[in-house]
Order: C-alpha cells, then structure tokens, then sequence
C-alpha cells in the first residue's frame, strides 16, 4: 500500500495524528508504533512486536489496528487516534474502568481502552460474549478480563440510556 502522504524530504513522514497534522522523521520501515513513541505518545506499549497482545492498539480512521504491524509509511493521509486523543471523548469509559477495578498494572490499559471505544462507538457492544470477542485481541495479565468486560458494558448501557 502506498502512503499518500509520503514524505516531503528524505526520512520525514506527514501524518494526521489526534486531529493534528504532524512532521516526524522515520526509517521507511519504521512501525507506526516507533513514530509515535518519537512524538512523545507513549500510551501504546511495545510489548510483542508481532500483533498478538494489543497494548499497541490505535484508531486508523476508527478501526482498532496493531500499530507495531503498521508501517507508519502506510498510513498516508488515514487519521490516527492514540488513547491519548481519545482522553476527553472516553472520560465515562475510564471512569468505568475504574470503578469496576479493571486495570492494576496499567499496561495493557490503553490498548484495551482504544480497542473498547471503538467497539462502544460502532454499537457493538451488546452483549458480553460480543464484548469478549472484540476484546480477545487485547491480553491482560493482572486483571483478568470480567472487570474489563463489566467496565465496556457499564459504559455502553450509560450511552444508552443518555441517548
């Protein structure tokens, strides 16, 4: 896939990241996860590095993607949302998360929070077994995953209810 945006020199990427457009100098290889560690977004963790636990997850146009399995050079003109961009959209998702004592650690908890906005704001947060679904990309070693769950269906019957 090619990048539309492309660079406009050597080494520099031009993406939409939060709403911004930014200038970040980058390897042509570079996953979208280095780039944006580089610009002091740091709530995506590098764990795996192969896709497999989630703590890398981000919007790219408000699908939840891997970032460490995403060349940052293909991402073109799509729009990037890191939990950092999403912190006044989902305060009631964080504020469930933790009423319901789902994180300890904190680690996977961006992931798990962007995975779970998505989910809440495509409407398919319905049930828990949809919930368990959707989240089974995303591993937790601390909490284990009911208060999770109960923390993304809490907020999904509250948006609900408030509209």
């Amino acid at each position: 896939m090619a990048s539309s945006a492309g660079g406009d020199e050597a080494g520099a990427l031009v993406l939409e990241v939060n709403r911004q457009r930014v200038v970040a100098r980058a390897d042509v290889g570079a996953p979208l996860l280095s780039v944006l560690r580089g610009l002091g977004l740091t709530g995506a963790k590098r764990a795996c590095g192969q896709g497999e636990c989630g703590a890398c997850t981000v919007l790219l146009d408000g699908q939840a993607v891997m970032s460490c399995m995403l060349l940052a050079a293909e991402v073109g003109t799509r729009a990037v949302t890191t939990v950092e961009g999403l912190a006044d959209s989902c305060a009631d998702l964080r504020a469930a998360f933790a009423d319901r004592g789902a994180f300890q650690c904190g680690f996977c908890t961006p992931g798990h929070i962007v995975r779970a906005e998505a989910l809440l704001r495509d409407g398919k947060a319905t049930d828990e077994t949809q919930v368990r679904k959707a989240l089974s990309g995303n591993i937790c070693r601390c909490t284990g995953y009911t208060a999770i769950v109960d923390a993304v269906l809490d907020t999904a019957a509250r948006r609900q209810g408030a509209s």
